[in-house]
């Protein structure tokens, strides 16, 4: 099964934690990500300083943060479809965390 390769050629900030992604097949997604900020590599953006770090990886062409944190671009490309799940799995990070405390 053959699924399409998208690549993240532009962003801009919208506002704290929201940016507005540009794809190389002319669709654009503006994305809220402070619902999936939770865990061990996406917890840190939710410092804003840290999160205002993204760039666009050249080699894979998709969103990347200084602690490693990225996205594949077709879950940004599709980010309504993924965002409930992935809400979800931060949630479930969490409270593993808070058990361990």
């Amino acid at each position: 099964m053959e699924h399409p390769i998208y690549r993240v050629v532009s962003f801009e900030s919208l506002g704290p934690y929201i940016l507005l992604v540009r794809f190389d097949d002319g669709q654009e997604q503006k994305i809220d990500f402070r619902p999936v900020l939770a865990g061990e590599l996406y917890g840190p953006l939710e410092d804003e300083k840290m999160f205002s770090q993204v760039e666009i990886d050249p080699e894979v062409q998709t969103l990347v943060w200084p602690n490693g944190a990225d996205f594949d671009p077709e879950t940004l490309h599709i980010w309504p479809e993924y965002v409930e799940n992935m809400r979800w799995l931060a949630e479930q990070s969490d409270i593993k965390k808070a058990h361990a405390m």
